[in-house]
C-alpha cells in the first residue's frame, strides 16, 4: 500500500549545507522542528553512495512517520527501501519511473512550464513540486522564477496536490499557503540554518497559521 504523506513542510538536502552536522542530524533536527517529507538529493553521489545515505535516513525517519523520497534515482530509492522517489523534466519519464518503482511508492514531478503542469499523468504523479517560485542557488540551471501565483496555476491546471520550491525562506510560506498551494519545498532555509530545528518550527507555524 502506498504510504501517506504531507506536502506542509518539505525538506530536500543538500549535502555542502548539511555537512557541519551531517545529513541525518540536519534531518532529524529539521523533523523534529516540523518537517512532514523529506527528500535526499545529492547529485553528485554515486549510485551506491546514494543507496547507503538513503538507507541511514530511511532507519531514522521510519520510526518517526516521515516519508523518504529520493531524488532521481530509482534504483538507489528501490534499493533502500524508500518510500518513493522524486524526478524532474530532464530525468527518466515518470510513465517508466512509475513501472520501475511499483504502484506502492510516492512518485513526484517538478514541473516548470504551464504546458507539462496541463499535461502530468495524474493516473502516474501523485504530486508535483512547481517552480521555481523565486531565484535559488541550490540549483544554478534552474528556468526564469514563475513567482507565488505562477504556482499556484500550475496547482490549478495539473489538479494534483503541488508543492511549491524555490528560494523560499521565512516569510514566503505563508503567501503561498494564502494563494493554494499544499506545501512548501525548502533547501537553504533549513539546510543551512545555524539550528535547524527552529528554522523548520518557524516554517511551519507560519503554515499552520495561514491555514487556521
Amino acid at each position: 500500500m502506498k504510504p501517506s504523506f504531507d506536502l506542509s513542510l518539505y525538506l530536500v538536502t543538500d549535502p555542502a549545507q548539511c555537512a557541519a552536522r551531517g545529513v541525518v542530524e540536519t534531518v532529524l533536527d529539521a523533523v523534529a522542528g516540523g518537517v512532514t517529507l523529506v527528500q535526499l538529493r545529492d547529485k553528485n553521489a554515486s549510485g551506491e553512495e546514494l543507496t547507503a545515505q538513503a538507507r541511514a535516513l530511511k532507519n531514522v525517519l521510519a520510526p518517526l512517520g516521515v516519508p523518504l523520497i529520493v531524488n532521481d534515482d530509482i534504483e538507489a530509492a528501490i534499493a533502500a527501501d524508500a518510500d518513493g522517489a522524486h524526478v524532474g523534466q530532464g530525468d527518466l519519464d515518470p510513465r517508466r519511473a512509475r513501472d520501475l518503482l511499483g504502484p506502492d511508492r510516492i512518485l513526484g514531478l517538478s514541473i516548470d512550464a504551464p504546458d507539462q503542469a496541463r499535461t502530468v499523468p495524474r493516473d502516474i504523479v501523485d504530486y508535483i513540486g512547481a517552480g521555481p517560485v523565486f531565484a535559488t542557488t541550490t540549483k544554478t540551471d534552474h528556468k526564469a522564477p514563475i513567482g507565488v501565483f505562477g504556482a499556484a496555476a500550475y496547482k490549478g491546471f495539473s489538479a494534483l496536490p503541488t508543492v511549491a520550491i524555490g528560494g523560499l525562506g521565512a516569510g514566503d510560506a505563508r503567501q503561498l499557503i494564502r494563494a493554494g498551494l499544499d506545501g512548501v519545498a525548502v533547501v537553504s532555509a533549513i539546510c543551512a540554518a545555524e539550528d535547524p530545528r527552529a528554522a523548520a518550527a518557524a516554517l511551519r507555524k507560519e503554515i499552520e497559521g495561514e491555514r487556521r
